[in-house]
């Protein structure tokens, strides 16, 4: 498909995945990690297509930025952009009682940061024919099904979706198709043992990535089905 993505978070888990998976399509995947030895490890472990390992911390303007300028140099364009980077699963506490400092730092990653890294790309996503962005949200961010517990990863996802919205709804003109999807629970480091395969979390991403122009904006989606805001 020779298209060039950047996947944030991309050392392990469904980040690593989708990497992979783009990678076999036939796609150069930029695959971004906070560390840059985890990054060039994660790269090497793929084995095939053409990977490139770079350092990207998303709560970092300055970081986002040099990416963007690297990008714009050796490439001209970003065609697809999943932000799939994310911190505080923190199923120890509970929104009555919250560590707004836990809260602070996930809403600096997982919403400020896909925003951070979105900003410093859209001129790159511009300038390619079929821009997609792809949040990795979870459902557990719902306002339909939102319960107790989890607050900062749950404030987060819910305001990650949020940004789905208007961007989309922003960027439609552009052709630039912007989606929330969850993966569902997956047996990651963050969401522990029990849960579905990692490539069948990444099925979701992979599915909103691989959107033809006319598919569908400003949604919010598991396996390519729609979920309740």
């Amino acid at each position: 498909m020779d298209r060039v993505c950047v996947v944030t978070g991309a050392n392990r888990g469904i980040g690593l995945e989708v990497a992979r998976q783009l990678a076999a399509a036939g796609d150069t995947v930029v695959l971004t990690a906070r560390d840059e030895r985890k990054a060039v490890e994660a790269a090497a472990g793929i084995g095939g297509g053409e990977v490139l390992a770079r350092r990207l911390d998303v709560a970092d303007e300055q970081s986002a930025a040099g990416l963007a300028r690297e990008l714009e140099k050796t490439h001209g364009r970003v065609d697809v952009l999943v932000n799939n980077a994310a911190i505080h699963y923190d199923t120890w506490q509970r929104a009555c009682e919250a560590d707004l400092g836990v809260v602070s730092e996930a809403l600096e990653t997982n919403l400020l940061g896909a925003w951070r890294v979105t900003l410093a790309l859209l001129p790159l996503l511009r300038g390619g024919a079929h821009g997609r962005i792809v949040n990795v949200s979870s459902e557990i961010g719902s306002l339909a099904s939102m319960g107790g517990g989890t607050p900062a990863y749950t404030v987060s996802k819910t305001a990650l979706n949020a940004l789905t919205r208007m961007l989309a709804a922003e960027l439609r003109e552009d052709g630039i198709l912007v989606n929330s999807v969850c993966p569902g629970w997956v047996a990651t480091d963050m969401g522990g043992p029990g849960g579905r395969p990692v490539a069948e979390g990444a099925r979701s991403v992979l599915w909103a990535a691989d959107l033809p122009d006319d598919g569908p904006t400003g949604g919010f989606f598991r396996d390519g089905q729609p979920l309740p805001w």
